[in-house]
């Protein structure tokens, strides 16, 4: 993938989202904002946390399916403004579209954040680009909901086209097929590969999005740190048992405070640390994997085509049949010598058989009309 020129040649010359001593740049804040009075609480906690320097909340929610808490809109955007007035920290928040990033630029928000959602559609992203252009306003990027580096790419490249130069991107995670132990799998060579492809342009690990739980926060904030991200993101609430979304990934202040120090002298967690170490190993060995078998599953589609173009309309099905079966039993027989998933086998062995007499039976009907 090629990297963008437009973007490493004409970067903004000092970023709000990496610090000239090195540090990381902390921005935290609740999942949602649910009343002035939360926020404001939160907010001045916050302020006790050395490195924090931006309180980021959640305006609106994007949420699946309807009639679930989908945040507190417009109003919420008047409390940031407090905030910002009461603490002096830079506010920040979620936009999805538009009007959204109006309305956050109407109240003084100091800095947008493009929600993931967003970044899968470039026509959405084209509409935020054009509402803001020419506004000198910092702007995070998302990662996309699904591994797509240049989905992500894009939106960077849309924004700095429509005159934003102060960008970073933030690293959330991914939905993935298999995810445990996190909330969002961290495919950390995204973020890397983004690193290398754009090296000008920052990158925030959003920490708890991707831990999804207390205890594996810091883990997975060393890790980024580790790999060279320039700040993180957490999720910091007052009350979190009282909190109106993801209450388990969310940090009272005082917790947080104990997790950024943790960070800072860089305290080994072995067990815990060991096991994302582990997790994320095996998770990179099937990813390999599955490149793998694809790449023998698209042979062995282009091989039975071949054969079925050769043999035309003289296939055997009863001979076919015959050698499929016995092929089955001694994958069955292996599968049970290893103590492996015996109905997976099946599975996989019924659509390749199925795939074939397909190919067949295509390739004896063009047979027949030649």
């Amino acid at each position: 993938m090629r990297a963008s020129k437009t973007i490493t040649s004409h970067a903004a010359p000092q970023s709000s989202f990496r610090q000239a001593d090195g540090k990381p740049v902390l921005v935290a804040g609740p999942c949602s904002a649910e009343s002035e009075e939360q926020m404001l609480k939160t907010a001045q906690a916050l302020t006790k946390v050395e490195g924090v320097s931006v309180f980021k909340a959640g305006i609106w929610k994007s949420r699946t399916r309807p009639n679930s808490f989908e945040g507190v809109g417009d109003v919420g955007l008047a409390w940031l403004k407090t905030v910002k007035q009461e603490t002096g920290l830079r506010t920040a928040c979620e936009v999805a579209n538009a009007r959204q990033a109006e309305a956050a630029l109407a109240h003084q928000v100091d800095i947008l954040c493009i929600s993931g959602r967003t970044v899968v559609s470039p026509f959405a992203v084209e509409e935020v680009a054009s509402a803001i252009k020419g506004c000198p306003v910092p702007v995070l990027v998302n990662n996309p909901v699904y591994p797509d580096l240049e989905l992500w790419i894009g939106t960077l490249e849309r924004l700095h086209q429509a005159g934003i130069t102060d960008l970073a991107a933030i690293h959330r995670g991914f939905q993935a097929s298999e995810q445990y132990p996190y909330r969002r799998h961290p495919r950390w060579d995204y973020m890397q590969q983004l690193k290398q492809l754009l090296p000008d342009i920052p990158v925030l690990c959003d920490a708890g999005h991707i831990a999804g739980k207390r205890s594996l926060m810091y883990p997975v904030s060393q890790r980024a740190i580790d790999l060279g991200a320039d700040g993180l993101l957490f999720e910091s609430h007052i009350s979190p048992g009282e909190a109106l979304s993801n209450p388990q990934q969310q940090l009272m202040p005082q917790e947080l405070e104990l997790l950024v120090n943790a960070i800072r002298t860089a305290v080994k967690l072995d067990e815990t640390a060991q096991l994302v170490d582990q997790l994320d190993d095996l998770s990179q060995q099937m990813d390999s994997l599955d490149d793998e078998l694809l790449e023998l599953l698209l042979r062995r589609s282009d091989m039975t085509r071949k054969i079925s173009q050769q043999r035309l309309g003289f296939a055997a099905p009863d001979l076919q049949g015959t050698r499929w079966k016995k092929q089955l039993e001694n994958w069955l027989q292996k599968a049970g010598q290893e103590g492996s998933d015996e109905e997976l086998v099946k599975s996989v062995a019924r659509a390749i058989h199925q795939h074939t007499v397909q190919a067949q039976n295509n390739s004896m009907g063009s047979s027949a009309v030649a």
